[in-house]
């Protein structure tokens, strides 16, 4: 485990995603110190923080090697800029999903800052030649694409700008590494990056299927659950191709011509409206209906299965 001595991390916006970095990088023994432009939201930010630590800690889930209260010992507030990035080697921003407001705020950062920091953001879709152009800074700029929920699922894209320095992309790669994330490498920018292209290429036969009336919702989402998920948990769509056949080639080989004509019968993009929208709608509110506490609830125990299922990975791993 990394000690705090190891370096501040500054956290910009405490909302869902930022809340779950700064528990992240606390695991990891680092520095944290928690940005936004009102006080009140910090302190809500902390003591969600400080709830959610503990009951971690309690239901034996929380990460690293530190206390709860260790860990909330390292992570602080601060509503101004300047103050916040004193001393820090890496700023993580997750303000919300909105070009301009991340512009603002990379451009406050790029005049803050010196040579040495990282200048990160967790942007699901914005592209970084969008964001960081211009920038002096701009060597320094990545994208350190989080899924969510961060604190449950430890991949992260590290997509960056055509200037971005490969040190950047090393340092950003070391860095995830050490709070026990799973980084990869989007070695250029492209719309979407790699898992949203895969997750929008599975939703849209999914909607399709749906559409068609090939399958209803409910027994869709099993095709996934209880069939295709259990085998992406472990290894992914390449590896599950090496080993149904004899190897990768073999597999080419036997099942290249069936995947084609297939693949061939693809639909166009969905319009995602209309009455299918209202189909999967009703189906979904049967198995969880969509006020506030259902989804909460649900959005609860999701979270405990992919906390489970990480345990299970890392015995597997170890095995």
């Amino acid at each position: 485990m990394a000690s705090s001595a190891a370096g501040v991390v500054v956290i910009v916006g405490s909302g869902l995603i930022g809340r779950s970095w700064g528990m992240l990088f606390a695991s990891g023994g680092f520095k944290v110190k928690l940005y936004d432009i009102e006080q009140q939201q910090i302190t809500n930010a902390l003591e969600n923080i400080r709830e959610e630590m503990k009951l971690l800690e309690q239901s034996g889930s929380l990460k690293g090697s530190l206390s709860a209260e260790e860990q909330l010992s390292l992570i602080s507030g601060c509503s101004s800029i300047q103050e916040a990035v004193e001393g820090a080697m890496h700023i993580q921003e997750c303000v919300p999903e909105n070009l301009e407001l991340k512009k603002k705020i990379f451009a406050q950062l790029d005049r803050a800052v010196d040579d040495t920091v990282v200048l990160s953001s967790s942007t699901s879709c914005l592209l970084p030649s969008q964001l960081f152009s211009g920038l002096v800074h701009v060597k320094q700029c990545i994208v350190a694409h989080p899924v969510n929920p961060p604190y449950c699922v430890p991949l992260v894209e590290l997509v960056p700008h055509p200037e971005t320095s490969p040190a950047t992309v090393d340092r950003t790669h070391t860095l995830m590494r050490t709070i026990g994330q799973s980084p990869v490498r989007v070695l250029k920018e492209v719309d979407g990056f790699a898992l949203n292209r895969l997750q929008y290429a599975v939703i849209s036969e999914a909607w399709r299927l749906v559409e068609e009336g090939i399958v209803s919702p409910t027994d869709l989402d099993l095709v996934m659950s209880d069939g295709l998920g259990m085998r992406y948990a472990f290894i992914g769509p390449l590896e599950t191709m090496h080993l149904n056949a004899e190897g990768m080639l073999s597999y080419c080989d036997r099942y290249r011509e069936g995947m084609k004509r297939v693949l061939k019968t693809f639909g166009p993009v969905p319009e995602f409206s209309g009455a299918t929208v209202e189909k999967v709608n009703q189906a979904m509110c049967v198995k969880v209906p969509d006020d506030p506490q259902h989804l909460a609830a649900r959005r609860k125990w999701r979270d405990e299965c992919l906390m489970s299922l990480a345990r299970l990975k890392s015995q597997m791993q170890s095995q």
